[in-house]
């Protein structure tokens, strides 16, 4: 499976790039012209989970900048709280002796590639705070999440407002330092999970 899952990385980081090649016909300077606003600040709608019950106390914030019409160049700050292994997040068998809470700042490139369509590539460490059941801080880990992410972008208002229906291939290949019985929990789980995100930004 591992194999399997490179060469999918392998395959759609070279699409990407392969579209990401400008069009030799068009001036660079003349699509820089065509952006109206080089500038975006931008979250998720998945954070309206956060006034449920036990939800993932998830944030995300985003400032984006657009280079010409088909690339932006993205940071990115993210936070969260899980109990239970990430591969398996939702269908866990067994949930952590605790929780964990993550912090992350993360950068990454969106390439358009036809109207709103868009690939994505992202890359976030993320320094892990492990937690026991009595909320008492244990040990910190470390923690290197990508994401390749496809979809759509729906503009509104003047094309001020964006939203970004997407589906991600999210792959962490490092993460570090577990606990002995947090690691007994993640054993055998993936290192990897699809995932829809839903994004909005305002543009300015």
């Amino acid at each position: 499976m591992n194999f399997k899952l490179n060469l999918l990385i392998a395959f759609a980081l070279t699409t990407t790039a392969v579209f990401g090649q400008n069009n030799p016909t068009t001036s660079s300077s003349s699509s820089e012209d065509n952006v109206m606003y080089k500038h975006s600040i931008g979250a998720s709608l998945f954070m309206l989970y956060n006034f449920f019950p036990d939800a993932a106390d998830y944030y995300l914030l985003t400032y984006g900048y657009q280079i010409d019409q088909k690339n932006r160049i993205f940071v990115e700050f993210n936070t969260w709280k899980y109990e239970e292994p990430l591969g398996t997040y939702g269908d866990s068998d067994e949930l952590y002796p605790g929780f964990v809470r993550a912090y992350g700042i993360g950068a990454g490139y969106q390439r358009f590639l036809w109207k709103g369509v868009f690939t994505t590539i992202q890359a976030t460490p993320f320094i892990k705070q492990y937690y026991d059941v009595n909320d008492e801080k244990i040990q910190k880990g470390f923690q290197l999440y990508l994401q390749l992410i496809a979809g759509y972008r729906f503009e509104i208002a003047k094309k001020r407002i964006y939203i970004e229906p997407a589906y991600a291939l999210k792959y962490w290949p490092v993460d570090t330092n577990f606990p002995d019985d947090f690691a007994q929990v993640e054993k055998g789980a993936p290192k990897y999970i699809f995932e829809p995100s839903l994004n909005f930004g305002f543009k300015f």
